[in-house]
Protein backbone atom coordinates (compact mmCIF):
# COMPACT_ATOMS: atom_id res chain seq x y z
CA UNK A 1 0.00 0.00 0.00
CA UNK A 2 1.39 3.51 -1.18
CA UNK A 3 0.42 5.92 1.75
CA UNK A 4 0.82 9.39 1.46
CA UNK A 5 0.39 12.48 3.82
CA UNK A 6 0.44 16.57 3.03
CA UNK A 7 0.51 19.00 6.03
CA UNK A 8 0.87 22.70 6.00
CA UNK A 9 3.67 23.63 8.61
CA UNK A 10 2.95 27.03 8.67
CA UNK A 11 6.64 28.62 8.57
CA UNK A 12 7.08 26.33 11.46
CA UNK A 13 9.21 28.30 13.87
CA UNK A 14 12.26 26.06 15.16
CA UNK A 15 10.46 25.89 18.58
CA UNK A 16 7.11 24.30 16.73
CA UNK A 17 10.07 21.80 14.47
CA UNK A 18 10.36 19.59 17.55
CA UNK A 19 6.70 18.65 18.04
CA UNK A 20 6.24 18.63 14.41
CA UNK A 21 9.35 16.36 14.00
CA UNK A 22 7.73 14.24 16.63
CA UNK A 23 4.22 13.79 14.91
CA UNK A 24 5.77 12.97 11.40
CA UNK A 25 8.02 10.89 12.28
CA UNK A 26 5.44 8.92 13.65
CA UNK A 27 3.47 8.51 11.23
CA UNK A 28 3.02 5.46 9.00
CA UNK A 29 3.35 7.33 5.66
CA UNK A 30 5.98 6.44 3.15
CA UNK A 31 5.62 10.13 0.96
CA UNK A 32 5.20 12.84 3.64
CA UNK A 33 4.31 16.36 1.25
CA UNK A 34 4.85 19.66 3.68
CA UNK A 35 3.35 22.67 2.40
CA UNK A 36 4.05 26.44 3.82
CA UNK A 37 7.82 25.66 3.94
CA UNK A 38 9.94 28.74 4.14
CA UNK A 39 13.92 29.97 4.25
CA UNK A 40 13.74 30.20 8.42
CA UNK A 41 15.55 28.12 10.81
CA UNK A 42 12.36 25.47 11.74
CA UNK A 43 11.72 24.53 8.32
CA UNK A 44 15.75 23.65 7.79
CA UNK A 45 16.10 21.85 10.98
CA UNK A 46 12.81 19.65 10.07
CA UNK A 47 13.93 18.83 6.87
CA UNK A 48 17.61 18.38 7.85
CA UNK A 49 16.72 16.27 10.64
CA UNK A 50 14.84 14.13 8.19
CA UNK A 51 17.48 13.91 5.60
CA UNK A 52 20.13 12.96 8.50
CA UNK A 53 17.42 9.91 9.21
CA UNK A 54 18.42 9.03 5.83
CA UNK A 55 15.13 10.23 3.98
CA UNK A 56 14.76 11.24 0.39
CA UNK A 57 14.21 15.49 0.64
CA UNK A 58 13.36 17.48 -1.94
CA UNK A 59 13.17 21.36 -1.26
CA UNK A 60 13.11 23.60 -4.20
CA UNK A 61 14.77 26.71 -3.15
CA UNK A 62 12.23 30.26 -2.59
CA UNK A 63 14.41 32.99 -1.03
CA UNK A 64 11.86 34.98 0.63
CA UNK A 65 8.75 32.74 0.17
CA UNK A 66 7.12 30.28 1.03
CA UNK A 67 7.26 26.59 -0.58
CA UNK A 68 6.94 22.32 -0.96
CA UNK A 69 8.65 19.85 0.12
CA UNK A 70 8.96 16.28 -0.34
CA UNK A 71 10.19 13.80 2.44
CA UNK A 72 10.40 10.59 1.28
CA UNK A 73 11.26 7.22 3.08
CA UNK A 74 11.60 5.14 0.15
CA UNK A 75 13.34 5.92 -3.01
CA UNK A 76 11.73 8.83 -5.56
CA UNK A 77 13.36 10.40 -8.56
CA UNK A 78 13.04 14.74 -8.32
CA UNK A 79 10.90 15.88 -11.05
CA UNK A 80 11.74 19.46 -11.30
CA UNK A 81 10.82 19.75 -15.18
CA UNK A 82 7.19 19.38 -13.72
CA UNK A 83 7.56 22.83 -12.14
CA UNK A 84 9.87 24.54 -14.15
CA UNK A 85 6.79 26.17 -16.15
CA UNK A 86 4.86 27.72 -13.43
CA UNK A 87 4.93 31.41 -12.74
CA UNK A 88 6.28 30.50 -8.79
CA UNK A 89 8.33 27.17 -9.60
CA UNK A 90 9.42 27.27 -5.88
CA UNK A 91 5.97 26.72 -4.88
CA UNK A 92 5.49 23.23 -5.63
CA UNK A 93 7.62 19.95 -5.66
CA UNK A 94 7.12 17.13 -7.52
CA UNK A 95 8.62 13.67 -7.83
CA UNK A 96 8.18 9.81 -9.05
CA UNK A 97 7.85 6.89 -7.71
CA UNK A 98 9.47 3.35 -8.67
CA UNK A 99 5.73 1.49 -7.78
CA UNK A 100 4.21 -0.49 -10.32
CA UNK A 101 2.83 1.22 -11.72
CA UNK A 102 5.38 4.28 -11.19
CA UNK A 103 3.62 7.08 -9.88
CA UNK A 104 4.54 10.51 -10.02
CA UNK A 105 3.42 13.44 -6.58
CA UNK A 106 2.92 16.65 -7.47
CA UNK A 107 2.90 19.33 -4.55
CA UNK A 108 1.59 22.42 -4.40
CA UNK A 109 1.59 25.22 -2.38
CA UNK A 110 -0.82 27.84 -4.10
CA UNK A 111 -0.61 32.08 -3.48
CA UNK A 112 -3.27 33.60 -0.67
CA UNK A 113 -4.55 36.77 -1.80
CA UNK A 114 -7.20 39.56 -0.54
CA UNK A 115 -8.10 42.27 -2.49
CA UNK A 116 -5.02 43.49 -3.36
CA UNK A 117 -4.60 43.38 -7.21
CA UNK A 118 -1.09 42.38 -7.27
CA UNK A 119 -2.23 38.99 -4.63
CA UNK A 120 -4.89 38.36 -6.95
CA UNK A 121 -3.19 38.60 -10.36
CA UNK A 122 -0.02 36.39 -8.26
CA UNK A 123 -2.52 33.70 -7.92
CA UNK A 124 -4.41 33.76 -11.02
CA UNK A 125 -1.10 33.83 -12.67
CA UNK A 126 0.42 30.51 -10.45
CA UNK A 127 -3.54 28.72 -11.17
CA UNK A 128 -3.09 29.35 -14.72
CA UNK A 129 0.09 28.08 -15.06
CA UNK A 130 -0.22 25.07 -13.17
CA UNK A 131 -3.02 24.03 -15.47
CA UNK A 132 -0.80 24.66 -18.39
CA UNK A 133 1.39 22.07 -16.61
CA UNK A 134 -1.11 19.85 -16.57
CA UNK A 135 -2.06 20.25 -19.85
CA UNK A 136 1.71 19.70 -20.80
CA UNK A 137 1.90 16.45 -19.09
CA UNK A 138 1.59 13.13 -21.80
CA UNK A 139 -1.57 11.48 -21.10
CA UNK A 140 0.00 8.29 -19.33
CA UNK A 141 1.46 10.44 -16.95
CA UNK A 142 -1.36 12.46 -15.73
CA UNK A 143 -3.36 9.34 -15.87
CA UNK A 144 -0.69 8.12 -12.74
CA UNK A 145 -0.54 11.40 -11.08
CA UNK A 146 -1.37 12.49 -7.67
CA UNK A 147 -1.64 16.18 -7.19
CA UNK A 148 -2.19 17.96 -3.52
CA UNK A 149 -1.43 20.35 -1.02
CA UNK A 150 -2.40 23.63 0.09
CA UNK A 151 -4.48 25.05 -3.02
CA UNK A 152 -5.79 27.97 -0.91
CA UNK A 153 -9.01 27.81 -2.84
CA UNK A 154 -12.67 26.28 -1.85
CA UNK A 155 -15.05 24.20 -4.90
CA UNK A 156 -18.76 25.46 -5.38
CA UNK A 157 -20.20 22.96 -3.55
CA UNK A 158 -18.24 23.84 0.16
CA UNK A 159 -20.25 24.33 3.19
CA UNK A 160 -20.21 27.22 4.59
CA UNK A 161 -20.10 28.68 0.56
CA UNK A 162 -18.86 31.76 1.56
CA UNK A 163 -20.74 33.56 -1.58
CA UNK A 164 -19.07 36.70 -2.85
CA UNK A 165 -15.73 35.69 -1.44
CA UNK A 166 -14.11 33.62 -4.09
CA UNK A 167 -13.28 34.56 -7.35
CA UNK A 168 -14.39 32.14 -10.91
CA UNK A 169 -10.63 31.33 -11.75
CA UNK A 170 -10.57 30.47 -7.97
CA UNK A 171 -13.32 27.37 -8.81
CA UNK A 172 -12.12 27.01 -12.15
CA UNK A 173 -9.42 25.08 -10.41
CA UNK A 174 -11.57 22.33 -10.13
CA UNK A 175 -13.21 22.51 -13.32
CA UNK A 176 -9.67 22.22 -14.62
CA UNK A 177 -8.57 19.38 -12.51
CA UNK A 178 -11.60 17.54 -13.56
CA UNK A 179 -10.67 17.81 -17.24
CA UNK A 180 -7.54 16.16 -16.52
CA UNK A 181 -9.31 13.37 -15.34
CA UNK A 182 -8.31 13.79 -11.62
CA UNK A 183 -10.33 12.71 -8.71
CA UNK A 184 -10.80 14.73 -5.45
CA UNK A 185 -9.94 11.75 -2.76
CA UNK A 186 -11.88 12.74 -0.22
CA UNK A 187 -14.80 12.99 -2.59
CA UNK A 188 -14.92 9.67 -3.64
CA UNK A 189 -14.26 8.34 -0.35
CA UNK A 190 -16.88 10.25 1.84
CA UNK A 191 -19.33 11.50 -0.89
CA UNK A 192 -21.49 14.40 0.77
CA UNK A 193 -19.12 15.07 4.14
CA UNK A 194 -17.71 18.37 3.90
CA UNK A 195 -14.50 18.60 5.42
CA UNK A 196 -12.39 21.67 7.37
CA UNK A 197 -8.65 21.83 6.79
CA UNK A 198 -8.18 25.24 8.02
CA UNK A 199 -10.08 27.60 10.69
CA UNK A 200 -10.30 31.37 10.94
CA UNK A 201 -10.30 33.53 13.46
CA UNK A 202 -13.83 33.31 14.01
CA UNK A 203 -14.09 30.11 14.06
CA UNK A 204 -14.96 29.45 10.09
CA UNK A 205 -13.95 26.63 8.43
CA UNK A 206 -12.28 26.18 5.04
CA UNK A 207 -11.13 23.12 3.56
CA UNK A 208 -8.34 24.38 1.84
CA UNK A 209 -5.48 20.88 1.57
CA UNK A 210 -6.61 18.37 -1.02
CA UNK A 211 -5.59 14.96 -3.24
CA UNK A 212 -6.47 14.79 -6.66
CA UNK A 213 -5.93 11.00 -8.15
CA UNK A 214 -5.16 10.46 -11.19
CA UNK A 215 -7.82 8.37 -13.74
CA UNK A 216 -5.75 5.08 -13.73
CA UNK A 217 -5.41 5.20 -9.85
CA UNK A 218 -9.03 6.01 -9.31
CA UNK A 219 -9.56 2.23 -8.51
CA UNK A 220 -6.66 1.96 -6.40
CA UNK A 221 -7.82 4.47 -3.65
CA UNK A 222 -8.72 2.76 -0.60
CA UNK A 223 -8.46 5.16 2.37
CA UNK A 224 -7.50 8.72 3.61
CA UNK A 225 -8.87 11.23 5.29
CA UNK A 226 -8.43 14.75 7.53
CA UNK A 227 -6.33 13.99 10.64
CA UNK A 228 -7.05 17.50 12.90
CA UNK A 229 -4.40 16.72 15.68
CA UNK A 230 -1.61 18.64 14.52
CA UNK A 231 -4.48 21.66 13.81
CA UNK A 232 -5.64 20.66 17.67
CA UNK A 233 -1.95 20.25 19.43
CA UNK A 234 -0.87 23.47 18.07
CA UNK A 235 1.70 22.35 15.42
CA UNK A 236 0.40 24.11 12.73
CA UNK A 237 -2.75 25.76 11.71
CA UNK A 238 -3.77 23.26 9.39
CA UNK A 239 -5.34 19.90 9.46
CA UNK A 240 -3.38 16.82 7.82
CA UNK A 241 -4.64 15.03 5.05
CA UNK A 242 -3.82 11.67 3.87
CA UNK A 243 -4.53 9.06 1.47
CA UNK A 244 -4.06 5.09 0.78
CA UNK A 245 -3.58 3.85 -2.91
CA UNK A 246 -3.30 0.34 -3.37
CA UNK A 247 -0.11 -0.26 -5.22
CA UNK A 248 3.02 -2.53 -4.39
CA UNK A 249 5.54 -0.65 -2.52
CA UNK A 250 8.98 -2.60 -1.92
CA UNK A 251 9.51 -2.13 1.85
CA UNK A 252 12.74 -3.70 2.06
CA UNK A 253 13.80 0.04 0.61
CA UNK A 254 12.45 1.45 3.44
CA UNK A 255 14.76 3.97 4.63
CA UNK A 256 13.10 4.83 7.98
CA UNK A 257 10.50 2.20 9.55
CA UNK A 258 7.24 3.34 8.92
CA UNK A 259 5.39 4.47 12.38
CA UNK A 260 8.97 4.52 14.05
CA UNK A 261 10.69 7.26 15.25
CA UNK A 262 13.89 7.16 14.43
CA UNK A 263 16.38 7.75 17.77
CA UNK A 264 18.51 9.52 15.08
CA UNK A 265 16.00 12.31 14.22
CA UNK A 266 15.95 13.43 17.93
Amino acid sequence: MLSILTLNIQATSRRRADGLLRWLADRPEQILLLTETSTGDGTAYLLDQFHRAGCHVHHPPLPGDRGAAIISRIPVTARPDLTAGLSVPGRAVAATIDTAPAVTVLGVYVPSSDRAPAKVERKRAFLASLTDALDRMTADERAHLVLGGDYNVIPRDHQPPYPGVWRPFEYALFDALTAAGLTDAHTHLAPGVQQHSWFGRAGNGYRFDYWHIGAALHDTIRGGGYLQEPREQGLTDHAAVTVDLDLPVDTTSMMVSSGVAPATLF
